[in-house]
């Protein structure tokens, strides 16, 4: 950090201390939540090396920021003005001693599950070619974890006779609604395989960050309007229809079939 290192505030003997939080809405409310917390990288950050809001009101926006850069994060100046700000205006609480020490120990719980996760997803990354669900792991945005996902979630592939039928078992298809002889669709109907919805959702974000045609798709629908969660869903039910077919027909992915 050129010379720049936090600055603790000094202790007062009696005086009540700033309750740590790594977003100033999170504690100017007392509305804590640890996974707004530590969510992020940058949440890590601060929630490890200034669970004492004061040590980040004396470092200041530019100091921070260079001291996340030399921890290999980018902060904007516009997250570090706001984190900055709220360490300043951090209310004072006679429990902050003992709220840092229950950090610390989350901390140290979330450092062990981090590693269990890597262990898990190392061994995922092993397993995963051997199955029918290789091919996933050709198309862009779906790593061995996405395709180690949508496995477990699907099971046996070839108890599924089609797309379709997969993809209303996930409860992503829209629940139908009659009257009057008159049909109307609703919201997702939620009736079916959680794991199978979140594993088809994740795998059109997938697509959505790193896939040109999904992009434009998805630009297309935001402007006609649609809401995220409507793209989401479309994004899920193209990445559900490609799955599908590399998984069918055991074969890597082709942009110019899905353009």
């Amino acid at each position: 950090m050129g010379g720049a290192s936090p600055t603790p505030g000094a202790d007062a003997d009696g005086d009540e201390e700033p309750v740590a939080g790594p977003a100033g809405p999170l504690f100017s409310r007392g509305d804590v939540s640890p996974a707004r917390c530590v969510g992020t990288q940058v949440g890590r950050l601060v929630a490890a090396e200034f669970a004492d809001p004061r040590r980040l009101a004396a470092l200041g926006v530019s100091r921070f920021v260079r001291f996340a850069a030399h921890r290999g994060l980018r902060v904007r100046r516009s997250a570090a003005d706001r984190l900055v700000a709220a360490a300043r205006n951090a209310p004072p609480s006679p429990e902050a001693v003992v709220a840092r020490q229950v950090l610390a120990d989350d901390l140290a719980l979330l450092a062990d599950l981090d590693a269990q996760i890597l262990t898990a997803e190392a061994q995922m990354a092993r397993l995963v070619p051997d199955t029918p669900f290789a091919p996933l792991t050709t198309a862009p945005g779906w790593g061995t974890i996405r395709a180690g996902n949508y496995g477990a979630a699907v099971g046996d592939p070839h108890r599924w006779p089609g797309a379709r039928q997969l993809y209303r078992a996930s409860g992503l298809s829209p629940a139908q609604y009659e009257s009057a002889g008159r049909r109307r669709d609703g919201t997702i109907s939620r009736e079916g395989s959680v794991p199978l919805r979140r594993a088809l959702i994740d795998l059109g974000i997938g697509l959505w960050h790193a896939d040109p045609a999904a992009k434009d798709y998805g630009q297309a629908l935001r402007a006609r309007g649609k809401k995220g969660a409507v793209i989401g869903c479309a994004m899920a039910h193209r990445a559900n229809k490609i799955a599908y077919a590399l998984v069918r027909d055991q074969t890597g992915y082709d942009p110019t079939r899905w353009a």
